[in-house]
């Protein structure tokens, strides 16, 4: 037998040269209060993918990108037509980010390729390391792992949540086009499964003082833009009682919508992101009013409950106030469960390298989510500091960072050997 499969229960990553590329990633669109802003086609987004693709080329794996724009590295098991094994999650960020939410996913996909091909050892599978496109929605939201999927509608392009005009120069900037992201997507057969180590974005792994969260399950997320439209009277002069005001049943229906998740769905959450009022001026009553609505669990029934609900409410709300109410579906993505195999591979990984280890939701959307119904899927959290993420604030202490890292690596070669 080979010696290199005799100690690949012993084989971890690199630790310097993951972090090297971990804090050389953090320089494209880093702040000066230690986060990042790389929204996706921006300056700083392009600047960091050339820069990754750099390292793959460098390293001696292959580069590849598709019609989505997503880039990756892949490594070949030398064998032919066989599957392959995704690792990944994305390195765009929302404005002013943190530096881990999906950035350290990629690097240590990247770095387990890197440790899988320097130790020489023979697989079953190709590995492929991706950095998907827009996962975090300035545009469209899970765009890339969509695409590869087979789950981007068209319509998703043509009235994107970002908007028609940022989408369309976006993908100019990115040389991409319409066609190209329609086509990317890969046959079932040639992808054997998707796996990705992100940071968890709260607290549950840290106040329980375990080092992994084994993913059961992705929350299904599930988005509206409601358009409360009245009519525009100058503020002076127009008595309250005469008033249709667009923002009193904009403002009821936000306070409605968090009682009754917290009254009726306490494992859900709900939130109103935006309220974009038109005129928009100190002294004329607002005509209309736009609220960027979305609503997550775990349970596909509790979604549709809520649903009902709080379209009911927003109904009311306009009713009451005598406005009429526009509602525009944005999304409806189901809850994703996670494979239950890949999960126990995770448990024993962690188990082999003495790590403590629970199994807990996802609260929020992950590209993992794009492959429900195409291959296994599987996700393991590592702490975050206060729970915090979406901001500079966001942390994770490094020892956490590799102990994801090796868990993904084990996980990988217990599943691609």
């Amino acid at each position: 037998m080979d010696t290199a499969i005799n100690t690949w229960h012993d084989l971890r990553v690199n630790s310097e040269r993951m972090l090297a590329a971990f804090n050389e990633l953090a320089r494209f669109g880093a702040t000066s209060d230690g986060g990042v802003n790389r929204p996706t086609f921006s300056e700083n987004h392009l600047a960091a993918r050339q820069w990754f693709q750099e390292q793959i080329e460098k390293s001696g794996l292959e580069f590849r990108t598709d019609g989505a724009g997503n880039h990756s590295a892949f490594l070949s098991c030398g064998k032919d037509n066989v599957p392959t094994l995704l690792l990944g999650s994305h390195l765009d960020s929302v404005p002013n980010g943190g530096r881990f939410d999906g950035a350290l996913g990629v690097m240590a996909a990247f770095e387990v390729l890197r440790t899988v091909k320097d130790a020489k050892i023979d697989l079953e599978v190709n590995l492929e390391a991706i950095d998907f496109t827009d996962e975090e929605g300035t545009l469209v939201g899970l765009l890339g792992s969509a695409a590869l999927a087979g789950h981007l509608p068209p319509d998703h392009l043509q009235n994107p949540r970002g908007g028609r005009e940022n989408l369309v120069a976006g993908m100019a900037r990115a040389g991409l086009s319409e066609e190209g992201m329609l086509s990317a997507a890969r046959p079932q057969e040639s992808v054997a499964g998707y796996l990705e180590l992100h940071i968890e974005q709260g607290k549950r792994l840290e106040s329980a003082n375990v080092d992994v969260g084994i993913v059961s399950a992705i929350v299904g997320i599930w988005s509206y833009r409601l358009s409360f439209i009245g009519r525009a009277d100058h503020a002076g002069t127009t008595t309250m009682v005469d008033r249709l005001d667009a923002s009193l049943g904009a403002s009821e229906f936000a306070l409605a919508a968090r009682d009754t998740v917290i009254n009726d769905f306490r494992d859900c959450v709900v939130n109103v992101g935006n309220m974009n009022f038109s005129p928009g001026a100190f002294n004329i009553v607002p005509a209309q009013v736009d609220v960027s609505l979305e609503f997550r669990s775990s349970d596909e029934d509790k979604s549709k409950r809520m649903d009902s609900l709080l379209l009911g409410h927003a109904r009311e709300a306009a009713k009451r106030f005598g406005l009429e109410l526009n509602v525009e579906s944005l999304g409806k993505h189901s809850p994703s469960l996670m494979d239950s195999h890949v999960q126990s591979v995770f448990a024993s990984s962690c188990d082999d390298l003495g790590l403590t280890h629970i199994s807990l939701t996802s609260g929020a959307g992950h590209d993992g989510q794009s492959f429900d119904g195409l291959c296994p899927v599987g996700m393991i959290f590592v702490p975050s500091k206060d729970g915090a993420s979406h901001s500079p604030r966001e942390f994770t202490k490094w020892e956490d960072c590799l102990n994801g890292a090796n868990v993904l690596l084990q996980t990988v070669l217990r599943l691609a050997m």
